[in-house]
């Protein structure tokens, strides 16, 4: 099957679904990624055909007014500055992804690009297959991701709100993207959620059931897959420097906020070492898009810009992040404990979740985080043995798992269906 990926944000948002073309690739499909420009290479480098939205993601993850509301981390603001950014983008979103979808037999989206992605989808006639990589589909076991949790019996109408939070928000693009570029007439007013297009579909879960069993109340169509891991290059090599630091000591542990920005990074990077001095850890601290940056750093700490997190993490004593479901992935599959500083959106149910699965401590939420409270929770994530074990052992299971292949199996059913 023909199979176009609409892939929209950050790098963390953007790999897994690059590891699951790169499955589907591998099992016969052809695929073809749609997303911002600046991820053409990466793609590239993963031997999938790239369209490009035309437009850089990290100009708007990097201006002033968003390093401010992230900072802040009130969600609601925060989509109120993503919609207006999504119906700024909206033309050149839709007429991207209409482009790309040329020929292709199905639409494969995730949250970034669902709503474009159901909309595409309706004018060419084709399914969507919806693919996440946080529980998106409503259930009475627990809350909406995007929420605070709330009382059990609101479980299902807190992921009833989140999916409505999200529709109104974005409405006003996708009704600019459908009536000026796609000829279609608007949504319903709830949202395009029982669209045509994903009737009888399947919708698949990027996450291990042994981190999040599957809720009772999903019907058969609802798989969990296990998580989309890609696969460095074999002819990758780490930096000479950093082998020879990692080798100079013991195990380190990993700092980095991925493209979670801040209004003040120098200011960051000093809460940072000042914990480390304090613990006498050493660190691999992750710049990226986060800007952390200080020019004058101790030789404990080892900067660099971006690194692969499958090959890094392993070789930490624990990992200290934002919690991005990507790079909270990747530190369960290492077996080394978290510590999460969630910012807003999904980062806060995953640090709950790793305090809840004892694989690290309470999330420190980053308006609350302090040199002290971070020093505590390194101490706690290098000393507890307890804790060390659970997180080795819930490795070993992911490690055990191949997400990749069981989402294939669920694409091979569908093409027999099509072909039938």
């Amino acid at each position: 099957m023909r199979i176009l990926i609409i892939a929209p944000g950050s790098r963390g948002d953007v790999q897994p679904y690059i590891a699951l073309g790169k499955g589907l690739q591998n099992a016969g499909h052809s695929i073809r990624l749609v997303s911002h420009g600046n991820f053409e290479a990466l793609v590239a480098s993963y031997g999938l055909e790239f369209w490009s939205f035309g437009n850089d993601v990290k100009d708007a993850v990097e201006n002033s007014e968003m390093r401010a509301l992230t900072e802040k981390g009130n969600f609601l603001l925060l989509m109120a500055k993503m919609a207006k950014e999504a119906q700024r983008e909206a033309l050149r979103f839709a007429e991207g992804g209409l482009l790309a979808a040329q020929g292709m037999d199905i639409v494969l989206s995730g949250i970034g690009g669902v709503f474009i992605g159901t909309a595409i989808a309706e004018k060419l006639d084709i399914p969507l297959v919806q693919a996440y990589v946080f529980p998106f589909t409503p259930t009475r076991e627990f809350s909406s991701v995007l929420t605070p949790k709330l009382p059990a019996f609101l479980n299902r109408f807190s992921h009833q709100l989140t999916r409505q939070l999200m529709w109104q928000g974005f409405r006003s693009a996708d009704t600019i993207a459908r009536k000026k570029v796609l000829n279609l007439p608007s949504a319903p007013l709830l949202g395009s959620y029982d669209s045509k297009s994903t009737q009888n579909m399947p919708v698949l879960y990027g996450f291990s059931p042994s981190v999040i069993p599957a809720p009772t109340d999903w019907d058969d169509n609802t798989h969990i897959t296990g998580y989309w891991f890609v696969e460095e290059a074999e002819d990758w090599q780490p930096p000479v420097a950093l082998l020879d630091f990692l080798q100079s000591g013991p195990p380190p542990v990993y700092i980095g906020f991925g493209s979670m920005s801040s209004q003040n990074p120098e200011q960051t990077a000093d809460l940072v070492i000042q914990a480390l001095a304090s613990t006498g850890q050493r660190a691999v601290l992750l710049s990226g898009w986060s800007g952390l940056q200080r020019t004058n750093i101790p030789d404990s700490i080892f900067m660099i810009d971006a690194i692969p997190h499958s090959w890094l993490f392993p070789r930490m004593s624990a990992v200290i992040h934002h919690g991005g479901a990507s790079t909270t992935a990747a530190g369960l599959k290492a077996g080394v404990p978290s510590v999460i500083i969630p910012f807003f959106g999904d980062q806060p149910f995953w640090g709950q979740r790793i305090a809840d699965l004892g694989v690290g401590p309470k999330p420190i939420p980053r308006k609350k985080l302090t040199a002290e409270r971070l020093a505590n929770a390194i101490r706690e994530v290098v000393t507890n043995e307890d804790m060390r074990q659970r997180a080795a052992k819930l490795g070993k299971q992911i490690q055990a798992e191949n997400g990749i292949k069981s989402a294939v199996k669920i694409f091979s059913k569908l093409e027999k269906r099509k072909a039938a």
